[in-house]
């Protein structure tokens, strides 16, 4: 009997999208998703953006973002945008931090890519403290605003905070998940038992290796590990980003991801 999957896999034998950062190659976001694009490396780019008040700057500009958006629609691509801080509150309330500065500036100028989602961070430094929830949930309110969808925004789980504390937030407001699994394995958490719940709010996953740190090549993992993460992951049909910031760790990341799903197919 056929396997239930294979009406639904893609040219890279997956069920979900395989996707890259912008900074594959030493180079520009265009210049990245260009050779990406074109050599048909990826199915999605993650626009990795920055913004440093009197400093580098690579927020596109209205004709880059329109060679972008031409590239998509030639090559089948789709973006995923991160925003560039942890977002937080302002001190009276309002939206005037620069996180949620930065955020709508990159959200407005991004829109024309109608991007899978927009992947955040909520600044942690307050969990636990009254009034946490009740600010990130406001800070969020004005983000879903400009995002114009809430499924669009896909909070991230960090190494440094027990999953668990994106609960509450998750529970009051209809946005999305980062499965961030790296950031499991680097505070030593089994991605195997939150996937099955998780999954399902997940519109990304990131996914990367470790060595002296995190984001490193996927082929440092032994497949005894990585193997059960993609087994499960032949159910999931959102994004899985190699979130590597160097041509070697994406191409030997891309080919140890594909060699554990072909290890799981026909093993």
């Amino acid at each position: 009997m056929p396997d239930p999957v294979e009406h639904r896999l893609n040219r890279f034998g997956t069920p979900f999208r395989v996707g890259s950062t912008s900074y594959v190659y030493p180079d520009d976001i265009l210049p990245n998703v260009e050779r990406l694009a074109q050599q048909g490396d990826v199915d999605d780019v993650e626009l990795i953006l920055f913004e440093v008040d009197d400093g580098p700057n690579n927020l596109p500009d209205a004709h880059t973002v329109q060679l972008l958006a031409d590239l998509a629609a030639q090559h089948s691509l789709t973006y995923t945008v991160h925003l560039p801080l942890d977002l937080q509150l302002g001190a009276d309330g309002g939206a005037q931090h620069a996180s949620l500065i930065k955020a709508e500036r990159v959200i407005k100028t991004t829109l024309p890519l109608s991007p899978h989602a927009y992947v955040f961070h909520l600044d942690g430094a307050g969990v636990g403290e009254a009034g946490w929830i009740k600010n990130a949930l406001k800070a969020l309110d004005f983000v879903i605003a400009w995002v114009g969808a809430p499924e669009l925004l896909a909070v991230e789980n960090l190494e440094a905070w027990d999953p668990a504390y994106l609960d509450p937030v998750l529970a009051a407001l209809p946005i999305s998940r980062t499965t961030d699994i790296g950031h499991f394995w680097k505070s030593g958490i089994d991605p195997l038992a939150v996937l099955d719940s998780w999954l399902p709010r997940t519109r990304v996953i990131h996914i990367h290796g470790l060595a002296e740190r995190d984001h490193r090549s996927l082929a440092l993992v032994p497949p005894e590990r990585l193997d059960p993460v993609t087994a499960r992951l032949m159910s999931y049909g959102g994004v899985v980003t190699l979130e590597v910031f160097e041509t070697g760790d994406f191409f030997t990341s891309r080919a140890a991801l594909l060699d554990s799903v072909a290890r799981g197919r026909h093993g």
